[in-house]
């Protein structure tokens, strides 16, 4: 046990990452839960009425402790007309095979974040993990305040610093290996997971979750020697029969393949399975613009099966991949009876 497991009251030192846009469902989080991770639901696209909803949803299957993850309220970039004819230009022929009207950008690319955070301490999850910035002081006061824990998203030593000054409870440490957007906001520095986690535990006293690329039980073991306190691990539960994820989007994953950091589909660098799309867009908004460009395209993929077009996100590990119970593959990342010398999860 360590600080972060006795204080949130679980067993398993492994934390599902948020998975949002679909794959991270209330099913999977409540699974793991149960199964004595730490569950955790990607809530970054979800209206407030759905986080309620996601939070009831866990609670209806266990008791046990859970996290809700956002995305850091951050000031929206400006468009230039040149930039949008291009990345509507750019995307125009796609939604033609798909049978969908031109490419349209909406007057406003995100959701209302003070609405979702005030669902947020609606549910009171066990915890708020959050990416791409830092939350101010009147919204980690709000936290501590409903007893929810606070988990703060780097990408460098840096960033792990600001979060700390900020008051934050732990910090998730991103490495290069971890799928999906970068949480980085400050430089995106793309540091090993490993070495990131050894560089943030050794020099600030904060709590650390190391993310990126922890596929197995030998990895967990790896992070948590590191410095770590709990391995998040996202791509290793893509496939588990409780994920959302899409039937297109599990093809790709069985099939593997290799991941490359891409804008193409939101603006921001994520890091995915290559397909036609990562080939071929040159031109993308910024975030959060070029994600609300590609949204109708990337929902009409999913409807008619088309992976070409969708965001495959995984990390470096992905060919390591296996399906199932979330339980069966918690399992494997921890198993019940750890190899003589395995290392303990303490603080």
């Amino acid at each position: 046990m360590n600080s972060l497991m006795e204080q949130l009251g679980f067993n398993v030192p492994i934390m599902l990452a948020p998975l949002g846009g679909g794959p991270g469902s209330p099913a999977l989080a409540a699974a793991i839960s149960a199964a004595g991770g730490l569950g955790s639901v990607g809530s970054a696209y979800f209206t407030p009425e759905q986080i309620r909803e996601a939070g009831a949803a866990v609670r209806a299957v266990t008791r046990q402790p859970f996290a809700l993850n956002l995305f850091a309220p951050q000031p929206w970039p400006q468009v230039g007309a040149a930039a949008l004819q291009a990345a509507q230009a750019e995307l125009a022929g796609y939604h033609r095979e798909l049978g969908l009207p031109a490419p349209q950008l909406p007057d406003v690319p995100e959701l209302d974040f003070a609405a979702q955070f005030r669902a947020v301490l609606d549910v009171r999850p066990a915890a708020l993990s959050f990416t791409f910035g830092v939350l101010g002081a009147a919204e980690l006061t709000a936290l501590k305040n409903a007893g929810i824990l606070s988990i703060g998203t780097c990408g460098s030593l840096e960033e792990a610093r600001e979060l700390h000054s900020s008051g934050v409870d732990a910090l998730c440490v991103q490495g290069r290996e971890a799928g999906g957007h970068r949480g980085s906001w400050l430089h995106d520095a793309r540091q090993s997971t490993l070495d990131l986690t050894r560089a943030v535990a050794a020099g600030l006293p904060s709590p650390v979750i190391a993310a990126g690329g922890l596929m197995d039980a030998s990895d967990v073991r790896a992070a948590l020697a590191a410095g770590a306190q709990l391995a998040a691990c996202g791509t290793a539960f893509l496939l588990a029969d409780e994920a959302g994820t899409s039937p297109p989007y599990r093809a790709a994953l069985s099939s593997g393949g290799d991941t490359l950091f891409t804008q193409a589909f939101s603006g921001k660098w994520a890091r995915g399975l290559a397909n036609r799309l990562t080939r071929e867009v040159r031109s993308p908004l910024p975030f959060p613009w070029q994600n609300a460009l590609t949204r109708a395209l990337r929902s009409s993929a999913t409807q008619q099966g088309r992976s070409e077009y969708l965001s495959l996100w995984a990390g470096e590990g992905v060919n390591r991949i296996t399906a199932g119970p979330a339980a069966q593959l918690l399992a494997r990342l921890w198993p019940a009876d750890p190899e003589p010398g395995a290392s303990s999860p303490n603080g």
